[in-house]
């Protein structure tokens, strides 16, 4: 009940939830489609389409994904073809090839690595899921940037 020392008041870690489990997805396997995950994903084959991880992704070094990737950290070794958007920390190593932008909080860079694109790093953000209106708004600058001219 106090403040100091009452056993009532010990503070637990936080748990991942029992009914969430690890994923991996294995060198050779090809997945086509969106994926959404709230556990923590090893990723060693290629995914055709939108990763949605709410937990930790590692991306192998024969790991490929064309589509966008959201992740709440994410430590990329292989190829990716998409945007990248990491609410905390995103770790590049060596051997990592990115095409495309990249949002997060905190990056890191091996050297070796390969990034064609653009990143934006601030603060921690709320997860967002894939979105279609991400065209539209590309249109609309499109438009402007014509009209502009």
């Amino acid at each position: 009940m106090g403040l100091f020392g009452n056993n009532e008041d010990k503070i637990t870690p936080t748990q991942q939830p029992s009914n969430v489990t690890n994923n991996t997805i294995g060198q050779g396997t090809t997945l086509r489609g969106d994926v959404e995950t709230h556990g923590i994903l090893r990723m060693d084959g290629k995914l055709i389409g939108n990763l949605h991880c709410h937990s930790k992704l590692f991306l192998g070094t024969e790991g490929q994904v064309e589509g966008d990737i959201f992740a709440q950290n994410a430590e990329i070794e292989g190829e990716i073809h998409g945007k990248i958007e990491v609410a905390d920390n995103l770790v590049l190593r060596a051997s990592a090839v990115v095409h495309g932008d990249i949002i997060t909080k905190k990056l890191t860079i091996d050297p070796g690595a390969i990034f064609n694109g653009q990143c934006h790093m601030g603060e921690s953000r709320p997860l967002l899921a894939p979105s279609d209106n991400s065209s539209e708004a590309e249109k609309v600058e499109d438009n402007e940037t014509t009209e502009a001219e």
